[in-house]
């Protein structure tokens, strides 16, 4: 077995082997419905990175530089089950996760017999390696989607929601569009609502609270993911571009990135082994994971799959 990699080196895993586009998409590109509700997002200009001092070494979140982004739309929610399921009903599409037949999920969200464990990994010991682990069956073959159809699909690899988008006429978030969406307008904010912390006069974002990783009090209402339509959005229209799950953009991930990204509409480095992360996940914890901020950046490598990973898209 690969041991589950590091998505976030402090709360998100990953499986993966090697691999590309998942088998079994049929029907021609763009032939499928995508009815997410979009977000309209204005062409205007920010200053991208961390402004705040919350980096984490190595990320590369500086320096701060200015981006000018051209006008596009933007799912409002992360891709649910549902949707998901509507992608996989017309195209016979099989996932990385299920194909590999096995998948990363968190150790108190494991529904599986231990025999279904097939590894932990020494620098992340609380991700677990399980047997037939995917989108529907978010914590082994123990558990289902049945009434998580409002959930954002977790256990999609990047090459996984690329054929997604592919079937729906859609493409992913460049990094740039991700971090100008989720700051919803508001320069240099540590957050999609502002710099007040995620409890600051009630929970504004799935995050993990007690003790990581042993203990979740779930004082947000959620042990792993929650519907897609919880909280409240920011100002351009986004529901939790922070928190919940992490999201797949469309860049290969280079740490020193920003010291010659372009001006206008950058698209990541042209060579690269892993793709970026944004917006941290409900793994995330204030004591050891600070990623669920506008300028935190994570990555890893296009195959992999995890139980608190999803993705929104963009339109063409």
């Amino acid at each position: 077995m690969t041991s589950p990699r590091s998505a976030d080196r402090d709360a998100a895993g990953g499986a993966g082997a090697a691999g590309g586009a998942g088998a079994g998409a049929a029907g021609g590109a763009g032939s499928g419905v995508h009815d997410i509700e979009q977000a309209v997002v204005p062409a205007g200009s920010f200053v991208m990175g961390d402004s705040s001092n919350d980096r984490n070494a190595g990320d590369g979140e500086v320096p701060l530089h200015t981006v000018a982004i051209s006008a596009f739309s933007i799912d409002a929610t992360t891709v649910t089950n549902d949707a998901f399921s509507r992608f996989v009903e017309a195209t016979g599409y099989v996932t990385e996760a299920e194909r590999f037949g096995y998948s990363a999920v968190f150790h108190l969200a494991v529904t599986a017999p231990d025999v279904d464990i097939l590894g932990v990994p020494p620098q992340t010991p609380w991700w677990r390696g399980v047997r037939d682990a995917d989108w529907r069956r978010p914590g082994g073959r123990g558990s289902s989607i049945d009434d998580k159809g409002d959930h954002p699909v977790v256990h999609v690899s990047w090459n996984d929601a690329i054929a997604y988008c592919s079937w729906a006429g859609r493409r992913l978030p460049t990094e740039a569009e991700w971090e100008y969406a989720a700051r919803g307008g508001l320069a240099g904010a540590k957050y999609p609502w502002g710099d007040d912390e995620v409890d600051e006069g009630g929970w504004r974002a799935n995050i993990f609270q007690g003790e990581f990783p042993t203990r979740n009090t779930a004082e947000d209402g959620w042990l792993t993911t929650a519907p897609v339509r919880t909280f409240e959005p920011n100002d351009y229209g986004l529901w939790q571009p922070v928190g919940n799950v992490w999201e797949w953009c469309a860049d290969r991930f280079d740490p020193s990135y920003y010291q010659s990204s372009p001006a206008s509409d950058p698209t990541g480095p042209a060579a690269g082994d892993s793709r970026v992360l944004r917006g941290g996940s409900y793994l995330c914890h204030i004591s050891y994971c600070n990623r669920y901020r506008n300028s935190a950046r994570s990555q890893n490598t296009p195959d992999s799959s995890m139980g608190n990973a999803g993705f929104r898209t963009v339109a063409l």
